[in-house]
């Protein structure tokens, strides 16, 4: 059986923990900050952990890092 493919997308933007949780960059900061609040700006800084539905499908895609 040949070994199974992770998605380049994938592997670009999550990376697993030791624990399995999946982290990814924080969403709504590409644009539009001016528009933004002060405090969305502070709390939308480095990353977050995945809900445990958006990480399974993440995970998927990813089925070396588990």
């Amino acid at each position: 059986m040949p070994k199974m493919k992770t998605k380049a997308s994938a592997k670009k933007r999550f990376k697993v923990t030791a624990t399995g949780k999946v982290l990814a960059a924080q969403a709504g900061k590409r644009h539009g900050m001016i528009k933004r609040t002060k405090k969305f700006i502070r709390d939308a800084r480095g990353t977050t952990t995945l809900s445990a539905p958006d990480a399974k499908i993440v995970k998927g895609f990813m089925p070396y890092d588990r």
